[in-house]
């Protein structure tokens, strides 16, 4: 995952930055400043296609200011991780069928934890037993482990399962 692992660091601190998300300019801008190229037609179309996630309508501060499409982050690794495998001679639709197929669940589900977290979080910063907040603590801090486990572990699942299809798919070219 070459492109990926140069960037991760960048891509760690955009995804903190950016917890609401990033809009399809900013994608666009920061796929830029990494050198990568990116139009906003091959966004809509990978979207259309289900290889990227949809955006979130997001309402903007202030009277009549409307809303503004927003995608999560992580989209960024998810580009980054497609245009890699396009590099590695795979097509579109192998990509849709046998290397993304779960992807985006795993990072919704991601997300929908960080969330649960901070709800978690805020409502323990409410509690005032030193002993209920110790205890508190210490169980939220086991959950957020087994939940970056779960996470990881999923991910390495879905990897072993494309090398496998990925390997299938040279087998069938080749013979």
């Amino acid at each position: 995952m070459g492109g990926a692992d140069i960037h991760g660091s960048v891509l760690d601190r955009i995804e903190r930055e950016h917890p609401e998300g990033l809009s399809s300019s900013e994608l666009l801008d920061i796929l830029s400043s990494l050198g990568v190229r990116f139009s906003e037609a091959t966004l809509r179309k990978w979207v259309q296609l289900g290889m990227l996630p949809r955006s979130v309508r997001v309402g903007r501060k202030g009277k009549h200011s409307g809303s503004q499409g927003m995608y999560p982050a992580t989209i960024l690794r998810q580009i980054l991780r497609i245009k890699e495998m396009m590099a590695q001679d795979l097509t579109i639709e192998q990509i849709q069928r046998e290397v993304l197929f779960v992807r985006a669940d795993i990072e919704e589900f991601e997300r929908s934890l960080a969330r649960i977290f901070l709800v978690l979080e805020d409502a323990r910063s409410k509690i005032t037993s030193e002993i209920a907040l110790r205890s508190i603590s210490q169980d939220l801090d086991q959950a957020k482990r087994l939940s970056e486990e779960l996470v990881k572990k999923l991910a390495e699942i879905e990897a072993r399962l494309i090398s496998r299809a990925e390997g299938s798919e040279s087998r069938k070219a080749t013979g």
